[in-house]
């Protein structure tokens, strides 16, 4: 059972049906654990080789009439969503600095059936829940969602892009045949970019050879400062997507 399952089905039998009363025609528990995967996802650092740390502490931003609907079932859901980001945390492969936690916060300006999330990494001298071990193989996810980055050392012998958002460098190993890169959150790379196409292109993996290929996107793919379409990657190439930067490495360090 995939995580999402999983939280969706601990969550119905909490309350006997309450948060769906609660929350028809609203925001979703649903859809904030999609957001909440997402921003984890999103806002992960490698910070050593093998190591990947996520946010731990998160907040959701809830407009009046949302937040107001949502404010007596606020501490039990918290905790069933922060259990949710643990176990998508362990079967991808992140760590964190201290507790995961999930709270709300009524923002006015923000519209009915609208939310949004913020994050940051909060140590603690509380040690964390250890990670269970993944019952599927890093970086590949449980159930119906999309490959997910596998954390950095999962796969020393496989190709992978390195991923340049500002400061920071993340690694996402190649683990499939094909891997979509876009901004819609079905990609397998999503790149929060708004220069970025929803399936801007494909990076193809196949008899040992790895290539990139345009799926007819806006902007285009410039692989060493050359608008390319299609083109086989050497270690080391470059990689533009609108603005944001991918190196591509074959090698192990």
């Amino acid at each position: 059972m995939g995580v999402l399952q999983s939280f969706e089905r601990r969550l119905g039998g909490l309350v006997e049906g309450a948060f769906a009363r609660v929350f028809k025609g609203d925001v979703q528990p649903a859809e904030i654990a999609q957001a909440l995967q997402r921003e984890a996802d999103d806002k992960k650092n490698v910070v050593a080789r093998g190591r990947v740390i996520a946010p731990n502490d998160y907040v959701v931003e809830l407009g009046q009439h949302d937040y107001n609907r949502l404010e007596e079932w606020a501490e039990p859901l918290g905790d069933e969503l922060a259990t949710m980001v643990r176990e998508h945390a362990a079967e991808v492969g992140y760590s964190f600095v201290g507790p995961v936690q999930v709270d709300f916060e009524l923002q006015p300006a923000i519209g009915t059936g609208v939310f949004r999330i913020r994050s940051s990494v909060a140590a603690s001298d509380e040690p964390p829940p250890p990670p269970k071990p993944p019952s599927q193989p890093a970086g590949v996810a449980v159930g119906s969602g999309s490959p997910r980055p596998a954390p950095a050392g999962a796969y020393p012998h496989r190709p992978r892009l390195i991923v340049a958002a500002g400061h920071d460098e993340s690694a996402y190993f190649l683990t499939h045949p094909v891997t979509v890169i876009g901004r819609a959150a079905e990609c397998d790379l999503r790149l929060d970019d708004p220069g970025v196409s929803r399936r801007h292109a494909e990076i193809r993996y196949v008899d040992g050879k790895v290539g990139i290929v345009d799926l007819g996107s806006t902007n285009g793919v410039m692989v060493n400062g050359k608008a390319s379409d299609r083109v086989e990657l050497a270690d080391g190439d470059r990689i533009d997507v609108a603005s944001t930067s991918l190196i591509f490495r074959r090698d192990e360090d």
